[in-house]
């Protein structure tokens, strides 16, 4: 049999359109699962990882719903459909997806969420809306201010329901169901399926239908996955050799901690490498500068949290770089799926300190997956400079009347001088150091307008 396309599983005129226009001819497998069941109307939970296609997989059949619906002008909600995303960045994307596939069924949308101002967000909401797509904390900010109204909104959409959990929004999600009609058609997306979530789909669902698409937890035969294990003062010197190299066309370099990002970022510049910091700390404005000027390839390197390995669609990233492991070892599966997408072959590249190493065994049982280990072929150009940048320092350092033996067995204060590559105590947040749980701590309490 051979596969469908997208007029096969009725798909309408107007949209096949859109997707003719964007080069799209075949569905992915959750496309051809998913969309026949949301156009007859069924509930369903999706367990889909980014990079499958799942949002067209929803956003097709809604907006050919809403296309029907939109003759009857009379009986038409103030916002018909409502898409809840965890982060400002996939709320964006899905919003675009929207206004892409959309473009010729005449249909309104808006994207809303935290950290801008709220007044353009409100005017457009009350001219009227098709489709909303919002972040949990602003939306349940206007909600409670009487500006949002979904008594009448008929289509529920929650995306990356795990990370909603994990962002601590899900009090939230549940006011916001709470304050929508029982008669209502839910979607519900995520990448894994907890208890927590099951309970959800539960409570909000009705007799769903599940689709599942076999995630790529390691597409070895696409992604060259290595480790070099290495201390963790040679890092940054390993990063910089790492990205001078040729085939580095555009590369993905993640931290655990924001300050960890800046840092790399500012190592970097002193290493004449631009790169931009993505993470939860940036205004929305910086954040959506530096993920455009990444897109357009006028930055060749983003430095990122894992904010970013999940939800964003970035073409054509050649190379990962874990300067730290993660905390979780399916955040490792999230970020190196950035590369390596449409079909492209990609580069996943760890970095490893002994204090990492345990770190390192979950994510081979987790992934069932042998990373290579290259530190042993490491060419040898890249060893010579690593050791004399490493004597060059500790020559600077001895040098200094402010460093040196002399003022720690004097009692001088490391605090007074700049960190030297692990011979004075790193700060906090160092992308040289190991991350410290204090993020951790409240992360089941975020903030609407930052975390949103």
């Amino acid at each position: 049999m051979t596969n469908p396309n997208f007029a096969d599983l009725g798909v309408i005129e107007p949209i096949l359109k859109s997707l003719h226009t964007e080069g799209y001819s075949t569905p992915t497998p959750i496309q051809t699962k998913t969309i026949p069941l949301l156009l007859a109307g069924r509930d369903l939970v999706g367990l889909a990882q980014t990079g499958t296609g799942k949002t067209a997989a929803f956003a097709i059949p809604l907006l050919q719903q809403l296309a029907a619906g939109k003759r009857d002008a009379a009986s038409r909600p103030p916002i018909g459909a409502l898409v809840l995303a965890p982060t400002r960045e996939l709320a964006v994307q899905i919003g675009r997806s929207f206004g892409v596939y959309g473009r010729h069924l005449g249909l309104k949308h808006t994207v809303i969420y935290g950290g801008v101002g709220q007044g353009p967000q409100v005017q457009a909401i009350r001219r009227g809306l098709d489709v909303l797509v919002a972040t949990p904390g602003r939306l349940l900010d206007l909600m409670e201010q009487r500006h949002i109204r979904l008594d009448r909104t008929t289509f529920l959409v929650l995306d990356e329901a795990d990370r909603m959990f994990d962002m601590g929004f899900i009090r939230d999600v549940r006011k916001i169901v709470a304050a929508m009609p029982s008669e209502r058609q839910t979607l519900m997306f995520s990448a894994t399926m907890s208890a927590e979530i099951a309970e959800l789909a539960r409570n909000i669902l009705k007799s769903p239908a599940r689709v599942e698409v076999t995630p790529e937890m390691v597409p070895a035969e696409r992604i060259s996955q290595h480790v070099y294990h290495v201390e963790r003062a040679d890092k940054r010197r390993l990063l910089h050799k790492l990205l001078s190299g040729s085939d580095v066309t555009r590369a993905i370099v993640f931290t655990r901690t924001k300050h960890g990002a800046n840092r790399v970022v500012e190592q970097l510049a002193r290493a004449s490498i631009v790169a931009e910091a993505l993470h939860g700390n940036k205004s929305q404005n910086a954040r959506q500068r530096a993920l455009q000027s990444f897109r357009s390839g006028d930055v060749r390197v983003l430095v990122a949290t894992d904010i970013a390995a999940r939800g964003l669609d970035i073409p054509a990233v050649s190379h990962v770089f874990n300067y730290e492991l993660p905390m979780e070892p399916e955040s490792y599966v999230h970020r190196i799926g950035r590369t390596a997408r449409a079909g492209a072959m990609g580069a996943a590249v760890s970095f490893c300190d002994p204090s990492e190493r345990a770190t390192l065994r979950d994510i081979e049982r987790l992934t069932k997956n042998r990373l290579i280990v290259t530190d042993a072929e490491l060419p040898r150009q890249t060893r010579e400079a690593i050791e004399a940048e490493r004597n060059a320092d500790r020559s600077a350092q001895a040098a200094s009347p402010r460093g040196g033996d002399g003022e720690r067995r004097s009692g001088g204060h490391a605090k007074s001088g700049r960190a030297h590559h692990g011979q004075s105590r790193p700060r906090q947040g160092d992308g040289n150091a190991p991350a410290r749980p204090k993020h951790r701590r409240n992360r089941n309490r975020p903030n609407r307008q930052s975390a949103a």
